[in-house]
């Protein structure tokens, strides 16, 4: 057994480590198999954590940290790796909770409960006949008044069957009904222009934002945000995975508002399949079977300077690197992301620890490889078929997305917006 000066305790080491890079998933309601919220859930599983992190297979984070540094990093440091080993070794002494300990605990995971939850109005049946489905919720509200939005949290009764999601909130005027369309629309097997069951609706976006497994919530530093409307609707688009068991899934979010003004109002856009600069992709996007192939996409970012808060970069299946960094008119190169090893089941939105400016006329590159080889285990055909993309949600065609959150720039904002993750 290790010798130790002091011997390292559950509640001062470990715990500490736990809420912050693993608690996130490992939590009731969440896409991981089992908790770790107490003691009692780490130790017993104690020898299993020491293993996966020493290799590094846990907890999951894509992004080459080397190319870019985000405020939600899930990375174990070398030194918090040996402790957790020294800590299994040392038979796995509890010590004592004290009123300064970090450890996780259940619910939301911002810092604060919520000022206001929004529900699906129907609870959704997934069938277990491995087959992912589509379906968008409508989610009417109605306030005394519009609020200044701090936070926004995707919640679910049951993500395990949920792949990933997109939310937008829309201002709905008074002469139009907020109940229009179906509660809940499945899209599965239609034609997506079933959407447009929702156009009367759809006129004055507020806000787009999504979730997907290992995110927790989305928050906006100093005096950015985004307005609730008085009256509106969100509609919340799921992406179930297929499962091989009947599950049941209610869905919404939780909302959290902050008294003080916002000054700025954050903006959200999407570039690449499906978004801005869809056909600018090079070349076309087809893969042919039997091949990898490298596409990319370039804009120019117009107008004024900009605040650049996060980025979520998306593939599917075949998605083998992402990568994306923007060049300055001055010929200085701005690096974002890049993911060296491509997992469609772990992606992440990436917030920067500080606001990095874009300055206008910088050129953004989108960049993906894809690998349509029968050597790809996540390759969902075999032989491999000729993949397209269509900008649709369908896991087996395709997709090179960058989504991205901004506000106009202002002096001092490297140093002024700075994300502070609270993930108890």
């Amino acid at each position: 057994m290790p010798c130790f000066a002091q011997q390292p305790t559950y509640y001062k080491d470990i715990a500490p480590i736990i809420a912050r890079a693993c608690a996130s998933c490992h939590r009731p309601g969440e896409a991981a198999p089992f908790s770790l919220l107490t003691y009692e859930d780490v130790s017993k599983r104690a020898t299993f954590i020491k293993e996966v992190t020493q290799s590094r297979y846990m907890p999951p984070w894509k992004a080459d940290p080397h190319y870019a540094r985000y405020a939600n990093e899930r990375l174990l440091q070398p030194g918090e790796i040996q402790l957790i080993a020294d800590w299994v070794d040392a038979k796995m002494l509890k010590g004592n909770k004290t009123a300064t300990t970090a450890y996780p605990v259940t619910g939301t995971q911002y810092h604060r409960p919520p000022d206001l939850t929004l529900k699906a109005l129907h609870s959704f049946s997934v069938k277990g006949d491995n087959t992912e489905r589509f379906v968008v919720f409508r989610v009417p509200f109605s306030l005394k008044d519009s609020m200044n939005v701090a936070a926004v949290e995707f919640i679910s009764s049951n993500k395990k069957v949920v792949h990933h999601v997109n939310y937008a909130v829309y201002d709905v005027a008074e002469d139009i009904d907020i109940n229009v369309g179906e509660d809940q629309l499945n899209v599965t097997d239609s034609e997506r222009s079933r959407y447009d069951e929702y156009a009367p609706l759809r006129k004055n976006m507020r806000y787009y934002g999504g979730w997907i497994p290992g995110a927790s919530f989305e928050s906006y530093p100093a005096d950015i945000g985004w307005v609730m409307p008085r009256r509106g609707v969100v509609l919340i688009t799921v992406h179930y995975a297929a499962t091989g068991r009947d599950e049941e899934e209610l869905c919404g979010i939780n909302l959290f508002f902050r008294k003080e003004k916002i000054k700025r109002v954050a903006s959200v856009i999407n570039v690449g399949s499906g978004g801005v600069g869809e056909k600018d992709i090079e070349p076309y996007f087809f893969i042919q079977p039997d091949t990898i192939k490298k596409f990319s996409l370039q804009i120019t970012t117009p107008h004024q300077d900009q605040s650049l808060l996060y980025v979520w970069p998306h593939m599917h299946l075949l998605g083998k690197t992402f990568k994306a960094w923007a060049v300055t008119p001055a010929g200085d190169t701005i690096p974002l992301v890049h993911i060296p090893e491509w997992d469609f089941k772990w992606q992440e939105i990436y917030k920067f620890r500080r606001a990095v400016k874009i300055p206008k006329g910088s050129v953004l590159t989108v960049e993906g490889v894809y690998d349509n080889t029968r050597a790809n285990p996540a390759n969902p055909f075999n032989p491999p078929r000729v993949i397209y993309s269509s900008g649709d949600m369908k896991s087996v065609d395709e997709m090179l997305t960058l989504v991205m959150l901004f506000v106009p720039y202002e002096e001092g904002d490297e140093e002024r917006l700075v994300f502070q993750e609270k993930i108890p």
